[in-house]
């Protein structure tokens, strides 16, 4: 042991952050979680339950909207590993540029655009790729593209996408252009409509869902959403209007519908939850799915197996921030979930 010197260690302490005026209209939890880069997101939530996180010294909820000028008050929160690792690809990045690898991979990458202009890009996300890193994810999607653009000042999601839907997925690149389409999508001055093929004989008559979503944590801290009553204190209305595009016949599934989705609210997992709420789950949801049906989906050979959740984000339409003309944006259906639909007979 080494004498003659001493270590002091003191307590960490909580910090406190003013909102600037471009991120006013910012819910609390996506604040936080751009701040608390690192750190897992079941944190994030917990941390705001839990009264350690406030708002001009007063609890605050996660979809509470922040001001210019609040002061938020962060606790001491340990960043994880994975933090540092992507510090390190950036670096790298900032070093080598974007065709530098990290830990034997490449986490640079960019994708394939719908729509690309100064004030934003239109993504047709892939499956199986998330959009931000966290959940046991390094480097999502903002990631990798921010490394494949060094160059780029600014690049920020418009909204989200879950990891196994595809789609069209909105990415700004100024500041301005973010707040415009955010109060879009907040006052549903947008249209999103996804394809979801679903287990069973979807009710022509069924066309409006119109059911309160709330979310909970499982014991292991992963997310999830139910349906409750209008008169739960957790309850976020949320309103999905659904007409059928088409039937089919699976091998193994039998008789199955796909929908044309129509989202009038942006919830957590709405449309899985709003689908499999009525009975009819979406073919590949490993969440809210029919778990031994996925498992054969994966398994048949004709007309092709089903390895992914079958949802894609098709359609989008929204104003131009810039330029004020409807954007109208459709992505077909990738490949692999073409083929299921093109080669099975119909009903």
């Amino acid at each position: 042991m080494e004498s003659g010197k001493t270590r002091t260690d003191t307590a960490p302490q909580a910090s406190l952050l003013t909102v600037d005026p471009d991120l006013a209209g910012q819910r609390l939890d996506n604040f936080l979680v751009r701040h608390l880069k690192g750190v897992p997101k079941t944190h994030v939530y917990r941390i705001i339950r839990s009264g350690e996180v406030r708002i001009n010294k007063g609890r605050a909820s996660a979809d509470t909207r922040l001001e210019a000028g609040d002061v938020v008050r962060l606790p001491p929160v340990r960043t994880s590993v994975r933090a540092d690792e992507k510090a390190q690809a950036m670096q790298e990045v900032s070093r080598h540029g974007a065709s530098s690898t990290v830990g034997g991979h490449a986490p640079a990458r960019d994708f394939s655009y719908m729509l690309e202009d100064e004030q934003l890009l239109a993504v047709n996300k892939p499956a199986g790729v998330a959009v931000h890193g966290g959940s046991g994810v390094a480097f999502g999607m903002i990631e990798q593209l921010r490394m494949a653009r060094p160059e780029e000042k600014f690049l920020e999601l418009v909204h989200r996408l879950d990891r196994e839907t595809s789609g069209i997925l909105l990415v700004a690149r100024k500041r301005m252009a973010l707040k415009n389409l955010q109060e879009q999508f907040r006052e549903r001055g947008t249209d999103k409509v996804y394809l979801a093929l679903v287990r069973g004989h979807w009710p022509d008559k069924l066309k409006v869902l119109d059911k309160p979503l709330c979310k909970y944590l499982l014991p292991d801290g992963e997310r999830r959403v139910r349906i409750v009553e209008a008169a739960h204190p957790d309850a976020m209305r949320a309103v999905s209007l659904v007409k059928v595009q088409q039937r089919l016949m699976l091998p193994e599934a039998g008789e199955v519908s796909l929908l044309e989705v129509t989202i009038k609210t942006g919830r957590t997992h709405q449309i899985r939850v709003h689908l499999a709420g009525e009975g009819h789950p979406i073919l590949g949801d490993d969440k809210y799915g029919d778990f031994d049906l996925n498992k054969r989906l994966q398994k048949q050979a004709a007309p092709a197996p089903l390895e992914r959740m079958f949802l894609h984000a098709w359609r989008l339409a929204f104003t131009h921030p810039a330029t004020g003309k409807r954007i109208r944006l459709e992505a077909a259906l990738p490949p692999e979930l073409m083929r299921l639909v093109s080669d099975a007979p119909t009903v």
